[in-house]
């Protein structure tokens, strides 16, 4: 199976999990510019348990769109596990929905420091309904649209998960 096809598939699961527990999901993005969101309207029916998302590209779309603290980016940094953690819980707040996933990270090719290489990527699922929260952290290798691909793989991956 391609990663395509494993991203459609992981978002298939991810509304029927959705559906059964009667809750809504919206992503809250950075690197992969809306690809959550796109993979999950591949959907027929996504309506039902998705209905928006917030590109997040910026800091200051961060802090405007899903209430991240210019303080806490200047701080920690836009790629960072506390930003994350924002962005969901923001975007939680912002859309009304209790599943919220955050990704912010350096898909490259450029961009990236000694400290923050190409790769990098935060990413927190937020769980409202159950004030449940998990994070990780990728180091991930390839070109920028596998870094953006992966990162997709894995927000939806780690949405079934805090659902099960």
């Amino acid at each position: 199976m391609n990663t395509q096809q494993e991203i459609l598939q992981l978002a298939h699961q991810l509304g029927e999990r959705l559906m059964a527990l009667d809750c809504t999901i919206t992503t809250a993005e950075s690197c992969t510019g809306g690809g959550i969101a796109y993979a999950i309207t591949e959907v027929a029916g996504s309506s039902a348990w998705f209905e928006r998302a917030f590109i997040t590209y910026s800091n200051g779309a961060k802090n405007e769109l899903v209430g991240v603290s210019s303080e806490l980016i200047d701080r920690e940094g836009a790629v960072s596990e506390a930003v994350v953690k924002a962005m969901a819980k923001g975007a939680c707040a912002q859309a009304g929905d209790q599943l919220g996933v955050a990704v912010s990270g350096v898909a490259g090719p450029s961009g990236g420091s000694p400290e923050k290489p190409v790769g990098t990527v935060w990413l927190a699922c937020y769980f409202a309904k159950q004030d449940k929260m998990h994070t990780r952290l990728l180091h991930l290798s390839g070109d920028r649209f596998a870094i953006r691909q992966h990162t997709i793989l894995a927000a939806l991956s780690d949405c079934v998960r805090i659902l099960s």
